[in-house]
């Protein structure tokens, strides 16, 4: 590969930058309400009716699904370069998770709807999940270099306030709330599965205007069946050069490690929290809407660090702080403690993410580029099974959450040692084929 010019800064479309960052806020709706907060628990307690076996299904499914997305991310992204445009892209798979998401409201209490359920969550994974790939992508070509760091932050954070905020509507407005003027079935529980069409409908809404305002890359003239080819040709020819692209290489592997250590501390954080500290499921509830926030503000405030700093130095700083509060997490006996030492870990959380975006924009190949968010999504997914499962065999080996949990501790150690062989990226040549 030859070296190539680097990129060079250029005049921001405001409108377009914006409109890319409010996507995050659409798309973490249905991480908030379908993944993590309310289907999952409807799932378990009235599709399954058994904690247990809706417990060990979940997982499957969500496993499973991002196996999935693991391994058709890389290629999709190969073939997208190919083709040029990435927004129909974007656009396409958006609709599949809106149409699953919207499809879940069909998933009636005690109906043993457990296939039904499966298809419709996987087909709402299987889209934000790739969605994100097209719109990591789109941000080198929307934002100035100098500012990459700032516009990845601004956007996660925006994606967690989102996430925090659909939250609060689905709970209050209806799970808690009166909703006799929608006519709603409180016997069939209509009120949660309501939240289902909400998040389909804020997910849509709040994309238009990255589907209106966000300019897209020209098309290449190829036809699908062209592109795909090409696309496949591509990234065999990619992975033949992988030393010379060796500094993405062991940022990925990096990264891997330290999400699945980050994915499990959201994975079991509210285990931890009722089973060592005795937290009802209100209490975790109010925990995880406080870490969200701490979150959120977080990757705001490091936004401009990571300019500053650089994305590599970004990332290692967050591993720091992340590691040294879940540390002191797993060493405090004080529920007043551990919210405070949660607190703390919330705010690098939000960083760790979006400096590792800003840090893939800097170094990546222009004329590769979503073939490495591709791959990017790839590190965030292979190896997700490795923390949970590692977290439960020495739990059970110790019959100890704590020293259960102390294992997340070595992926983000492990994490940490191979990003400090990671290069800065204005040491890194662009280069492209």
């Amino acid at each position: 590969m030859a070296a190539g010019p680097p990129r060079t800064a250029h005049e921001e479309n405001r409108r377009a930058l914006w409109s890319w960052a409010l996507y995050d806020w659409a798309n973490s709706a249905f991480f908030t309400i379908i993944l993590t907060f309310i289907f999952a628990r409807y799932f378990s307690q009235s599709v399954v009716q058994d904690d247990v076996a809706g417990t060990n299904a979940w997982g499957n499914i969500v496993g499973v699904s991002g196996i999935v997305v693991a391994l058709v991310a890389p290629v999709l992204g190969a073939i997208a370069d190919q083709s040029g445009r990435r927004k129909p892209w974007l656009i396409a798979f958006t609709l599949l998770c809106v149409l699953g998401s919207g499809m879940l409201w069909f998933v009636e209490p005690g109906s043993g709807d457990l296939w039904f359920s499966a298809f419709w969550v996987s087909v709402g994974i299987l889209g934000a999940e790739c969605a994100f790939i097209f719109y990591n992508a789109m941000l080198p070509d929307l934002s100035s270099p100098s500012r990459l760091g700032r516009w990845s932050g601004w956007s996660w954070g925006l994606g967690y306030v989102g996430g925090v905020t659909c939250l609060v509507v689905a709970l209050f407005g209806f799970i808690e709330g009166d909703t006799s003027w929608l006519g709603l079935d409180r016997d069939n529980l209509e009120h949660v599965r309501a939240t289902f069409v909400l998040v389909a409908l804020w997910y849509l809404l709040f994309s238009l205007p990255a589907f209106f305002f966000i300019p897209d890359q020209p098309s290449r003239g190829l036809s699908m069946g062209q592109a795909i080819r090409s696309g496949l040709a591509q990234l065999k020819d990619s992975l033949s050069k992988v030393r010379e692209l060796g500094h993405i290489l062991r940022f990925l592997v990096a990264r891997m490690l330290y999400t699945d250590g980050l994915a499990t501390i959201f994975t079991f954080g509210g285990v931890y929290a009722a089973g060592t500290f005795g937290m009802n499921q209100t209490q975790v509830l109010q925990f995880a809407i406080a870490l969200n926030v701490t979150s959120g503000l977080g990757a705001l405030g490091f936004a401009w660090v990571d300019d500053a700093l650089g994305g590599r130095n970004t990332v290692l700083l967050s591993l720091v702080g992340l590691g040294t509060s879940a540390l002191a997490i797993l060493l405090v006996d004080s529920t007043l403690w551990f919210w405070i030492w949660g607190m703390v870990l919330g705010i690098f959380v939000g960083p760790l993410q979006s400096a590792s975006r800003s840090y893939m924009a800097r170094v990546v190949p222009a004329d590769l580029q979503t073939q490495m968010f591709g791959l990017f999504a790839f590190s965030g997914k292979a190896t997700a099974f490795a923390g949970p499962l590692l977290v439960g065999w020495v739990t059970v080996a110790t019959g100890s959450q704590r020293w259960g949990m102390a294992t997340i501790l070595v992926f983000l150690a492990a994490g940490f040692l191979i990003m400090l062989t990671v290069p800065q990226a204005s040491k890194v040549p662009h280069q492209q084929p």
